[in-house]
């Protein structure tokens, strides 16, 4: 970002990352476009998105400069990835922030809610990714898919090794569901204690129910199939109304199978 440029105006900007466009088809879904973020007006339809899944849809109360769209510092720092439909409507997002541009925000997202001192050793090839969402009328997993596929394309390109990132759950109960699942996670997908973190506003699990079973939100479930590790307790999101679950997946631990759709190996 320029000196003299206000933050908003500079989310506005195009992104940093060269243009990149494919195609994909599955059954269901025989045509999605799949491409980088190429000038301003193309982020701009991100922000709207965002703003209509979190905001009307969800109830996040956020701050924003701009009427019905979900900006914020970050955006300005991020690559902004698209999925589109047949008739070119967009349907689905996701934001990365590369480590260079980590480096000029000086920090990352992640960080303001969780202390990641202990993944500092990762950050020059560390991708933090966010601000996933997709349209309500096209919430199948070959958008989830078609989504993934650009992230891995991007982190080959880039030399990465890893990714960092927040899987969201809804508070609407009270937080149960969420300390639920988090007791759930500390079995079966907790990282190495060498890559723990820790939240800066933590979720008050001790003061909520454990013993509930709970199926992971479809973004959770999804990188934990891919490999991911949760590597902490959730912290609690008040703006968005959320549990947050920090995620990190290495490149070098992707289960097999999606390393050879993802990856081509």
């Amino acid at each position: 970002m320029f000196d003299d440029e206000h933050p908003h105006q500079a989310a506005m900007r195009a992104p940093h990352d060269p243009a990149q466009t494919w195609a994909t088809a599955t059954k269901a879904a025989p045509a999605l476009t799949v491409a980088w973020a190429r000038h301003a007006d193309e982020v701009r339809e991100a922000q709207r998105l965002r703003y209509k899944v979190f905001v009307e849809e969800m109830g996040a109360q956020i701050k924003t400069p701009e009427p019905d769209l979900d900006i914020d510092l970050f955006d300005a720092y991020c690559d902004h990835l698209l999925v589109r439909d047949a008739d070119g409507r967009l349907i689905g997002t996701y934001r990365a922030l590369p480590p260079h541009q980590a480096k000029r925000v000086g920090t990352l997202y992640t960080e303001t809610e969780f202390d990641l001192t202990r993944l500092y050793h990762l950050k020059p090839r560390l991708l933090e990714i966010g601000r996933s969402c997709v349209h309500r009328d096209h919430r199948s997993g070959a958008v989830i898919m078609a989504l993934w596929s650009g992230i891995a394309t991007y982190m080959q390109r880039h030399g990465l090794d890893a990714l960092i990132g927040c899987a969201s759950m809804s508070m609407h109960c009270g937080g149960h569901t969420a300390a639920s699942l988090w007791a759930q996670l500390q079995r079966s997908h907790l990282a190495a204690i060498e890559d723990r973190v820790h939240p800066r506003l933590p979720l008050p699990v001790q003061h909520l129910r454990q013993d509930l079973a709970i199926e992971p939100p479809p973004l959770l479930k999804g990188y934990l199939r891919v490999g991911a590790k949760v590597c902490g307790a959730p912290a609690w999101d008040p703006d968005f109304g959320v549990a947050d679950f920090p995620v990190l997946l290495r490149l070098s631990q992707v289960n097999r199978r999606y390393a050879r759709h993802f990856l081509g190996e």
